[in-house]
């Protein structure tokens, strides 16, 4: 964990001194508002807006190594930087610009992750919604893991509940709606 804190950090400094806004996502935050499970790479997300991406790119390919061939073209295409560290530790940055996106990151907290260390991590309601929007078996595991350390009654479930719903109409998959719902009614 403390390889990966320390990455998010540089990481984190590189963008700051950039101005560019983005808010860590995935494994790190599940490691401060789900329960804790070994993740072995960094998920963050980077505003870009559409159009403006190429910089982003080209400014992170300048610092990090591509993960596969033609990591650039690859990310212009489907929104996604695949990147390493030099340790190895692999770096999945989205190229934000939808409206949650934006959410997500003016949302985001900064979160002592180790003695000062600050990491910005969006918040425990934005990584249900991530994580519902993915949909995979893991990410459900996640969730029930966010919802047992926080307490269904602290989170916002309005928000929660609007945000996925246009994300689950946007994916055509309003099942994720009903899992949701019923998984925040279980005992859990």
């Amino acid at each position: 964990m403390k390889d990966l804190v320390a990455l998010a950090s540089e990481l984190q400094s590189f963008m700051e001194m950039r101005k560019w806004r983005y808010c860590f996502i995935g494994g790190l935050a599940v490691q401060h508002w789900g329960e804790p499970r070994l993740t072995r790479d960094l998920d963050l997300t980077v505003l870009t807006g559409f159009g403006g991406e190429a910089a982003y790119v080209d400014a992170l390919l300048s610092l990090y190594s591509p993960r596969i061939e033609d990591a650039r073209g690859f990310a212009l295409q489907n929104r996604v930087l695949l990147l390493k560290s030099e340790e190895g530790i692999g770096l999945d940055i989205a190229l934000g610009a939808l409206p949650f996106e934006e959410k997500c990151v003016s949302r985001a907290q900064n979160i002592e992750m180790l003695p000062n260390v600050h990491i910005k991590l969006c918040s425990a309601e934005d990584l249900i919604v991530l994580k519902a929007f993915a949909s995979r078996e893991r990410d459900w595991a996640d969730i029930r893991g966010i919802l047992i350390r926080q307490g269904t009654e602290r989170l916002d479930w309005k928000y929660i509940l609007d945000e996925v719903t246009v994300l689950a109409k946007l994916k055509e998959e309003p099942e994720i709606i009903a899992r949701l719902t019923g998984l925040r009614q279980s005992d859990l």
